[in-house]
């Protein structure tokens, strides 16, 4: 018996293309930041650095984004540009004000108000799912 696999349609390849890559990208960014966490072997990356790369690379991602923007994927797409937005701007607030995060809880409460914006991709990749078809 010969297994179907679930395709997206045509109109939607290259939307489809360009949003793994700006994941890709987004990926890159949270691991740069997740980077500031000590572990038992490594301190940490210093936070400021890590802040430049995640920023450069949200911005970058921010640049790409409307290569995916499809009516099929609005909803989704709008959310997930949101979610950049946000993280960005949370980013610029941190680095401007400064504050003293009072060693690891701190950190670990900075990192993840800058990352969980960008959750908003999930829906996106649900989106993409639900849109795929069964081709022979």
């Amino acid at each position: 018996m010969k297994r179907r696999r679930r395709r997206l349609p045509p109109q939607l390849e290259e939307p489809y293309a360009a949003f793994v890559d700006i994941v890709g990208i987004a990926e890159r960014a949270k691991l740069a930041l997740t980077e500031v966490v000590p572990t038992t072997r490594l301190p940490g990356r210093p936070l400021p650095d890590a802040m430049i790369e995640f920023e450069e690379l949200l911005r970058e991602a921010r640049e790409r984004m409307p290569a995916w923007r499809t009516p099929e994927v609005e909803d989704a797409w709008l959310a997930a540009a949101a979610g950049v937005d946000a993280s960005l701007d949370q980013a610029r607030r941190l680095r401007e004000d400064a504050p003293d995060l009072g060693g690891f809880e701190g950190l670990i409460w900075a990192v993840e108000e800058l990352l969980g914006p960008l959750g908003a991709f999930e829906g996106a990749v649900e989106r993409f799912r639900v849109l795929r078809t069964r081709s022979g």
